[in-house]
């Protein structure tokens, strides 16, 4: 069964508290060991007591053996046993007949034990016996006289003081074993509270203290210095707060950008409607460059309209709108250089290695904007040529980005695709993350495929059959 934090609270403080379980389960565990002390423990007691009680048969049947005939008189002999605790006594000695000492028991023997050899099993089974069953029982016992090897004694006796010894016995293991579990049961109790509840109280705390206001820095765990797997956890709970602070900090950094494009979007959109018209008039101009020129400005001006456009759709729903069609790879390639070419005057050399006809499914203008970030990052990171590859692979296209740069810094490699991380003095740190966005919408997928001081490599791998679904929302 399961509880919540809501249900877990309303629990009665003993059914909820691991203290307390903790407690009556160690007092459980050490009763029990008690118990599987007290069974051999019982047995050997009422071992020993036989065996006193055969010694003591022994002595007083030589007492009456050594004394001159007629001297030992009914009353001394019912004064020995009666100090033994016996009815009768048999005595058997090596060379020598049975010698029998006592009178006959008021009731007949119900129970006979032999003390020669008895096994552990044998032993407890008896002896429970006798705890149970044995008050007013005659029993007979048997054995070897611990006083000398070679007599054997027989005793036929009264059970109950026996009985009583035992219940006398097991009432004294039963209170110290209770004394036992307690002291070790309470210290176990305040070690593991000290070591364990009171650091997963203070971690349970923190955690339902960030989950209801994640913002507040005061629900973040102060991490302990201790080396065992509390501390492991403390540690751990500390970053991973840490780290979503840092996320939520993006997202409202990412929302607030969102805003402001979206306030600056419509003006934007009229500016460049401006310019566009303004540009028509190129087309007329009396110098052939000037001509030649007009046509590639007016398609950069109408794919930043429709960029604007489409911010504003993603600023509204939550993702990259995507026209899909069939794209020319190397073609692609050849238009990200011409309108490269202008913005890095030729600072930059493209080698286009795609194989011609080379297509793939995809919305051409935001995957012309993935490969633009990547030159443009190359470029601003230190590389002066920049080499794209590409070839079908399990059923879709990789493409390769690789660049003579002088590689990634280390510290950048941890966020490489996040928002706002960027290794790089005056940088967004949005070209990655904005083409990460684009390549997950076609469906693919971005990763750096290699970096250091020879360059660095990103693949791209996008699937080439996907279904033509127009523009997604």
């Amino acid at each position: 069964m399961y509880w919540n934090a809501q249900e877990f609270m309303a629990l009665p403080v003993f059914v909820k508290s691991l203290s307390a379980r903790l407690l009556v389960l160690t007092i459980t565990f050490v009763m029990l060991a008690e118990v599987l002390i007290y069974t051999p423990s019982i047995a050997r007691f009422r071992m020993v007591w036989l065996e006193e009680k055969l010694a003591a048969a022994h002595l007083a049947a030589l007492s009456t053996m050594a004394a001159p005939e007629g001297m030992v008189t009914p009353a001394l002999e019912t004064q020995l046993l009666d100090h033994v605790g016996a009815f009768a006594i048999y005595l058997r000695l090596p060379a020598a007949d049975l010698y029998s000492l006592g009178v006959v028991p008021p009731r007949a023997v119900t129970n006979v034990a032999d003390l020669e050899g008895p096994g552990v099993l044998t032993m407890i089974s008896e002896s429970f016996d006798a705890m149970l069953n044995g008050d007013g029982r005659i029993s007979r016992i048997r054995g070897v006289s611990p006083r000398d090897a070679d007599a054997v004694v027989e005793v036929i006796f009264d059970e109950t003081p026996l009985h009583n010894a035992m219940l006398e016995f097991s009432v004294r293991i039963l209170g110290l074993s209770i004394i036992i579990s307690l002291i070790t049961a309470s210290l176990v109790f305040l070690s593991l509270r000290w070591l364990t509840v009171l650091p997963l109280m203070r971690f349970t705390e923190k955690l339902m203290g960030f989950r209801e206001n994640p913002e507040d820095a005061d629900t973040i765990i102060m991490p302990s210095r201790r080396s065992d797997e509390v501390g492991v956890a403390e540690r751990e709970l500390h970053d991973m707060q840490v780290t979503v602070r840092q996320a939520l900090k993006q997202k409202d950094r990412l929302a607030t950008l969102g805003t402001a494009v979206t306030k600056i979007n419509h003006d934007l959109r009229n500016i460049l409607a401006t310019v566009s018209i303004l540009s028509e008039r190129l087309s007329t101009s009396g110098d052939p460059q000037v001509r030649e020129i007009a046509p590639r400005l007016m398609e950069a001006i109408d794919r930043a309209i429709d960029l604007c456009g489409r911010t504003l759709t993603y600023t509204r729903e939550g993702g990259p709108p995507l026209q899909r069609s069939p794209i020319d790879l190397h073609q692609l390639v050849d238009a990200t250089t011409a309108d490269l070419a202008a913005v890095l005057n030729g600072e930059l050399a493209w080698v286009n290695q795609v194989p011609k006809g080379l297509r793939v499914l995809g919305d051409r203008d935001q995957l012309q904007r993935v490969l633009a970030n990547l030159g443009q990052n190359a470029f601003q990171a230190g590389a002066r040529t920049v080499a794209i590859g590409a070839a079908a692979c399990d059923g879709g296209i990789a493409v390769t980005v690789t660049d003579d740069g002088p590689g990634l810094p280390h510290k950048v490699l941890e966020h490489l695709f996040q928002p706002f991380a960027t290794g790089r003095q005056g940088g967004t740190g949005l070209g990655l993350a904005i083409a990460r966005e684009i390549v997950a919408a076609h469906r693919g997928d971005i990763r750096l495929a290699d970096t250091g001081p020879q360059g660095t490599v990103f693949r791209i791998e996008l699937p080439s059959g996907l279904p033509v679904a127009g523009k997604a929302a």
